[in-house]
């Protein structure tokens, strides 16, 4: 579709999800409204971001160039920023009710992994003034990269789209987040072997019922888990790469490791946005009878 078609789409979706919301939320307790209305702000954004204009700037930039008629109320920067920014637990609401419409919230496979977010260069990390008592050093085996910065760890349904979001420190394993990332969604979930941990598995299992399958590795002896026809592994190594796919998107096309902010509520914001552009973009594909996670020929260029 053309890009002017792509942001009427994103503004009826906003707009739906908004009228719902404000029937159990009050999104002001008092002052005037804005000249520029919150779904104009949030259509901005998802726009914005999935255009590849990740920073404030660049897509407050573009649309005031290219949309100025379109958003009439588009006046200075500072405001829309600061206004962007306040809406970020409504982005996160209307992230959710995307998924819950679209029926991928308890649906029955899902996949967990993590990505590393780096924050800032690594010589920097011991230095640096951005998130001192928050960001750590952490390393990803799977990429063999050191970092300074974080973990968001990701739960996606088979389709590709993201059910669950976390943002976790980096130092620790993946292992240790197998309960926080797993439960809560579908009756099999499906992990890489950074998840392997027979105790914790049984402890999920039994918790919430939720079977977590990890892999073995090469050199374990001892079955810990099921066998599984070839049709049935094959399956499922299918599945995983789902969640792959995904944190391709959100470190490519929406840069997630160029968030460049200095206190983790900005951080926030920004990383709800970038769920929320890749959400939106996912549940408009399934809509038309599209590939889920074929992002790039969703918009013409």
């Amino acid at each position: 579709m053309e890009r002017d078609t792509f942001i009427i789409m994103v503004f009826c979706l906003v707009s739906e999800q908004m009228d719902i919301l404000r029937k159990s939320y009050k999104i002001r307790h008092g002052g005037f409204a804005p000249a520029l209305s919150d779904e104009e702000v949030i259509t901005i954004e998802i726009c914005g971001e999935f255009f590849k204009h990740s920073t404030d700037k660049d897509l407050f930039n573009y649309f005031k160039a290219h949309y100025q008629d379109w958003f009439p109320a588009l006046g200075d920067r500072t405001s829309f920023v600061r206004q962007a920014a306040n809406l970020w637990q409504f982005k996160a609401l209307i992230w959710q009710q995307i998924v819950k419409h679209a029926e991928q919230s308890f649906a029955s496979l899902q996949v967990i992994d993590t990505i590393p977010v780096s924050v800032c260069q690594w010589i920097r990390g011991i230095r640096d003034k951005c998130f001192p008592t928050v960001a750590d050093y952490g390393y990803c085996a799977a990429k063999d990269l050191h970092y300074y910065g974080f973990k968001v760890g990701l739960r996606c349904s088979r389709l590709g789209m993201i059910t669950s979001a976390a943002l976790l420190p980096a130092r620790p394993h993946d292992v240790n987040f197998s309960e926080e990332l797993a439960s809560g969604g579908g009756n099999t979930v499906l992990g890489d072997k950074g998840f392997l941990d027979p105790f914790r598995q049984q402890l999920l299992e039994d918790r919430y019922g939720t079977r977590l399958i990890v892999p073995k590795r090469k050199n374990m002896k001892e079955q810990t888990q099921q066998l599984f026809d070839k049709a049935t592994a094959k399956v499922f190594r299918k599945v995983r790469k789902v969640v792959e796919t995904v944190g391709s998107h959100l470190t490519e096309r929406f840069n997630l490791n160029k968030i460049r902010v200095r206190d983790l509520w900005h951080f926030q914001s920004r990383l709800i946005r970038k769920i929320l552009a890749h959400t939106v973009a996912v549940f408009l594909n399934l809509q038309l009878g599209r590939k889920p996670l074929d992002l790039d020929g969703l918009v013409l260029n």
